[in-house]
Order: C-alpha cells, then sequence, then structure tokens
C-alpha cells in the first residue's frame, strides 16, 4: 500500500515536471540566450505567452513569481509584470473539477450541507480558488478550495524555482539565494495545510478581538477540512476604489492597513507575508477585511527586536547598534562598506518613522515602492561581493515594499512616527515570547 502511494506520488511529480520544465526551460533559456548570446527576444510577447501556459497548470509556480518579484533584476520587468497578474487573477477551474473536489472534501452529499453552492469561482488564484455559498441558515460563507495534487506540483515546482535561481546567481552575485529558496520552500509547504491556516485565523480573531478597524472572517469546523476552507464572506471593495477619494478618508485607510499588519508583528511575532490587493478589501466604515492566512510568517522575538533596535539605531547614527540588530536579524560578516549599503535601504524604509511630522510614504510619486533604491542597493552590492539574506527577511521585506505600494496609491499623509511609537511602546520582550509559544501551540496541534 505504502508503495503505491509512493508510486503514485512519484508519478504526480514527473507529470508536474512535464508540464512545467517546458515553460520555465522557455524562460530560462530565452533569457540566457539574449543575456549571453545577443539573441534578439520581444520579452512582452514571450511573457505573455509564460503567463498564458503557467495559468493553465496552476501552482505554486504563479506564487513564487510573485516572491522572486522583490529581489531586484530576478526576471525582467516584463516577466515580472505578467507573472504578478497571475497571483490574483488565475484562470479559474471548471464546475466539474469543483464537484469531484467537493466530493473528495465532504462526501458525495456535500451539497445538501448547503441552501445555495455557486459552482463558479468568485477568485482563482495558484493554489486554489474560492466559491460562494449560503449556509442552512442563510449566512453567506467563501469556500476555499484547494487544487488536486497540489504537494506534488508544490516539490516539482520548487526543483524548477531552484533551476532558475542557479541561473540567477551564475550572472549576478548581489544576493544569495540559499535562504531565499529556504524560506520559499517552507512558506508553500505551509500554505498547502488549510488546517494551519484556519488555526492562524482563529490567533488573528483573537488578536483584533478588542479592535474595530480589523476584520477576520469566521471559520466552519464541519464544513473544513485539509483542503477545504469555509469562513464567513466579507463583503469589501479593492482598496484602489478609494484613490479618488478625500484626503480624511485615503489617510484613514493607511493608518488602518499600517495597524492590521503591524500589530500581530510586533506584539505576537506573526507577519501577514501576503499584501497584494487579493488579500483583503475595505468595507464602508473603512475597517480592513484580511484573508488568506496561509502565507503567514512566525519571527522569533530576537528578530522583532532586532527591527525595534535598527530603527533607534538609525537615529542615532550608532553604527555598532546597527550591526547588531542586522546580527539580530541574521546577517552574517557584514564590513563597514557592506553595513552602508544596508543601512542606505534601511533608512529608506524606516524613514517615514524618523520624524515626528505628517508626511508621505516616500517622496517620489513614480513607480513601485522602493524600486529605484532597492536597484541601487543591488548594484552596489554586487560590487562588494553580495550579502546573504537571513530567510526572515524575505518576507518582513515583501510587506514593507508590498504597504509602501499601497500607501503611495492612496497618496496618503500621516504621522507615521507616532503610529510606529504607539506600536512599540509597550514592546516587552518577555510577554512576546509566551504570546508566541501559546500561537505556535496552537499551530501545531
Amino acid at each position: 500500500m505504502k508503495n503505491d502511494i509512493e508510486k503514485n506520488s512519484l508519478f504526480k511529480q514527473m507529470k508536474r515536471y512535464a508540464q512545467v520544465g517546458g515553460v520555465v526551460g522557455s524562460l530560462a533559456t530565452k533569457i540566457a540566450s539574449k543575456r549571453y548570446l545577443g539573441v534578439n527576444l520581444n520579452k512582452k510577447k514571450h511573457a505573455k505567452q509564460i503567463r498564458n501556459d503557467l495559468g493553465k497548470i496552476k501552482g505554486p509556480l504563479m506564487k513564487v513569481a510573485q516572491l522572486s518579484a522583490t529581489i531586484p533584476d530576478l526576471l525582467p520587468p516584463e516577466y515580472s509584470n505578467e507573472l504578478l497578474h497571475l497571483q490574483s487573477n488565475a484562470p479559474p477551474m471548471n464546475r466539474l473539477f469543483v464537484k469531484r473536489r467537493m466530493n473528495a472534501e465532504l462526501g458525495n452529499s456535500w451539497e445538501k450541507k448547503f441552501k445555495y453552492f455557486e459552482k463558479e469561482a468568485s477568485k482563482a488564484a495558484s493554489l486554489g480558488q474560492v466559491h460562494k455559498a449560503l449556509l442552512k441558515n442563510g449566512k453567506k460563507v467563501a469556500c476555499k478550495l484547494q487544487y488536486p495534487d497540489m504537494s506534488s506540483a508544490v516539490s516539482a515546482d520548487l526543483s524548477q524555482l531552484k533551476m532558475i535561481f542557479s541561473i540567477y546567481q551564475s550572472y549576478n552575485k548581489a544576493i544569495k539565494t540559499e535562504e531565499v529558496y529556504k524560506e520559499i520552500t517552507e512558506r508553500l509547504n505551509e500554505e498547502l495545510d488549510y488546517e494551519r491556516e484556519k488555526k492562524l485565523m482563529i490567533v488573528f480573531r483573537n488578536i483584533f478581538s478588542k479592535n474595530d478597524f480589523v476584520n477576520i472572517p469566521q471559520t466552519y469546523e464541519n464544513l473544513s477540512t485539509k483542503k477545504l476552507l469555509t469562513m464567513s464572506w466579507l463583503e469589501g471593495d479593492s482598496i484602489l476604489n478609494f484613490k479618488k477619494s478625500s484626503k480624511e478618508v485615503r489617510n484613514k485607510l493607511a493608518k488602518n492597513m499600517y495597524y492590521a499588519w503591524y500589530k500581530p508583528f510586533f506584539e505576537y511575532g506573526i507577519l501577514h507575508g501576503d499584501p497584494h490587493l487579493g488579500n483583503y478589501s475595505v468595507k464602508k466604515n473603512l475597517s480592513i477585511n484580511l484573508y488568506d492566512f496561509g502565507c503567514m510568517r512566525i519571527f522569533s522575538e530576537k528578530f522583532i527586536k532586532g527591527v525595534i533596535d535598527l530603527y533607534f539605531a538609525l537615529q542615532e547614527n550608532d553604527s555598532s547598534k546597527a550591526v547588531y540588530a542586522y546580527e539580530q536579524w541574521g546577517f552574517k560578516e557584514l564590513n563597514n562598506e557592506k553595513l552602508k549599503v544596508l543601512n542606505k535601504w534601511a533608512s529608506f524604509l524606516y524613514s517615514p518613522l524618523m520624524k515626528d511630522k505628517v508626511q508621505k510614504i516616500q517622496k517620489s510619486e513614480n513607480g513601485v515602492y522602493g524600486a529605484q533604491i532597492a536597484s541601487e542597493v543591488h548594484k552596489e552590492l554586487k560590487k562588494l561581493g553580495g550579502v546573504k539574506p537571513p530567510k526572515e527577511f524575505v518576507f518582513m521585506d515583501r510587506a514593507a515594499v508590498g504597504l509602501g505600494s499601497v500607501f503611495m496609491h492612496l497618496r496618503a499623509e500621516v504621522n507615521w512616527y507616532r503610529i510606529f511609537h504607539d506600536l512599540i511602546k509597550h514592546f516587552d520582550q518577555k510577554k512576546l515570547i509566551k504570546r508566541q509559544q501559546k500561537t505556535l501551540n496552537l499551530v501545531r496541534l
């Protein structure tokens, strides 16, 4: 029996290799040919083809593309721009697929558990799709249904990612990708476990139980499995629909978003690592609906203290404190030159928090948040032989850049200094450790 299962798993992985191998191979070969051989390549046309091919086969490679986009120059912009669209707008699976998958998770009589179940997906992403349904009591719910064979897909796609990273590493030494690869591997495997996600939603409901600016869906135990997660449906609009709202509204939204992401981080050591537009919406009262708790990063108390320590090191222009903070994060073998380059990036991220005044998140309103400074830092690190970022840094950096882009869209002008100090003023390492332990105990149950 065990051998049959192993053979079946191996077959699925081999099938996945065949599906994605051509897509990734084409991407790697054409980029390498362009870089090394000067072969003419219509990158825009090729990127659309890659996006279309990946959309058909689904899977974690879509999510990997979004994660990889936070590393400057890993992929040409034509490719990263196209692949980012896949994450929040993947083509959905058909009705027959939905019926088979729901049969597998809740049994043949699954439809009797609902008053109504919409067979067409309301949202489709990399690892699963969401269906709107009504319970017998009339409550509206969202059923998040995982695509079949995702564990095999993750294993196969991560192997393909290794190939992309090896090509990247061969011509660009600025960022060492070993820890980045480890982090992506760990987080993707966690995202496959909807029971873990359900527990983390409970944690977030507890965190925000006394606040009215964040809404967390309620989960339904009897309608959830490891590959199906049923939760209350939260109505809301895209935050981009508020770009032309009054300054007061835009600023209120920015504050709520900042607290929604960083209150769990500084108080519980947990960060929602996926701030793309499909993972939250806005209610009429301007509170934030948070969705998708699969991509959660639980940090050590040492790392969180390092984030605070680095802030004060920059405030005081104290190099020795900065080195200590980076070491708390996990950076190693820092010399003065690398420290200056890392401080350039850190100074940019911390810049809005440094002065007690109302200001925008970034002076320039052009481009993606941090794109120009990231490119400069990248080039300087390359000259110095590169740096190996600790794996925890991947999602921390991603959240900061993702949220910064949102604040730019909103043209928000708030006192970031006071918001940040409000979050860290009661920071207590011992209390954080106790809260983290409770969270870890619940997640591991």
